[in-house]
């Protein structure tokens, strides 16, 4: 029963966060990117495309477009989108839409020195600041509802229908339709289309860097080697606090001659301040080295792929 109800708590929370981080990414392009006209790529990209020619809510667009390529990727890839997916466009068209509907203005304007004549100009809209801030955020949420199970969908489908069928690697083509994405906002955008497009590259690579910075960085793990009079205490503490496994290997100190127990530990990163805090609670006089490891792969962390 205890189990079950903290399966539950789990997966309550897990929704929370994914909500949380669709309302983020929502803001970041209501509130920075689409009154600025910048534009991104996915399927909010077509999305405001649609919205900058003809009027229509994002929200909308997001959803409908996004529905098309649910129903038509259950005929291509078959039923391997999970509720999360679902629960995550809806949600991103239900904020994009409630969001668009109130931020209307560019939150980010400046106004140049006075003329001649002593006459303030008109304000004017700070678009790199937009598109680092619209980018950066729509990115670091996106990569925090992948970590929780979370997709928005878009392009992503119709990256995984193409490689279904060809040989390309799905990055390469969700890269390369964000790109046309992006381009075709010279033929709808009326001013400054060049820079348009260069600001729309800049909230690309961004995007791209956030996502990368949280996916990368919930993955990372380290390892420590402890050299502690204490080994037993730091060793069941490790276990039992943090579940962590705890490898014991013989070691001679070569200067005091001295054998003794080393032991190593392989965790996450967000753990690798428990470890120290553990060690140091035991043993002060301890020492540790502790180094970033490229990859773990096992039970506790990533499973083993072919």
């Amino acid at each position: 029963m205890k189990a079950n109800k903290k399966n539950i708590w789990a997966e309550v929370k897990r929704y929370f966060i994914i909500t949380l981080a669709l309302f983020v990414m929502a803001f970041g392009w209501t509130a920075f990117l689409i009154p600025n006209h910048v534009l991104g790529g996915g399927v909010s990209g077509i999305a405001t495309l649609i919205f900058y020619a003809t009027g229509i809510s994002t929200g909308i667009s997001v959803f409908v477009i996004n529905a098309i390529l649910v129903l038509i990727s259950l005929k291509v890839l078959g039923p391997s989108f999970g509720i999360k997916t679902v629960y995550s466009i809806i949600v991103a068209s239900l904020f994009m839409s409630v969001l668009q509907h109130y931020l209307t203005e560019p939150m980010l304007l400046y106004q140049t020195n006075p003329d001649a004549m002593g006459a303030m100009k008109p304000f004017v809209e700070e678009k790199i600041l937009a598109a680092i801030l619209g980018g950066g955020l729509a990115g670091l949420a996106i990569g925090v509802a992948f970590t929780q199970g979370g997709s928005t969908g878009g392009t992503d489908i119709i990256a995984m229908m193409i490689c279904k069928y060809r040989n390309v690697s799905q990055g390469r083509v969700i890269l390369l339709i964000d790109i046309v994405i992006i381009s075709c906002s010279y033929f709808v955008i009326e001013n400054d289309k060049i820079q348009a497009i260069i600001y729309g590259f800049i909230v690309m690579g961004v995007c791209s860097y956030c996502i990368d910075l949280v996916l990368t960085g919930n993955k990372q793990t380290v390892q420590a080697f402890i050299f502690t009079s204490e080994p037993e205490k730091v060793a069941d503490r490790v276990t039992n606090e943090m579940q962590r496994g705890v490898t014991v290997i013989n070691g001679t100190g070569w200067y005091t001659k001295h054998e003794g127990p080393i032991l190593m530990v392989v965790a996450h990163k967000r753990e690798s301040q428990q470890i120290l805090r553990i060690v140091k609670d035991e043993d002060p006089k301890a020492f540790m080295t502790m180094n970033t490891v490229m990859g773990a792969y096992g039970k506790g962390f990533e499973q083993i792929k072919r």
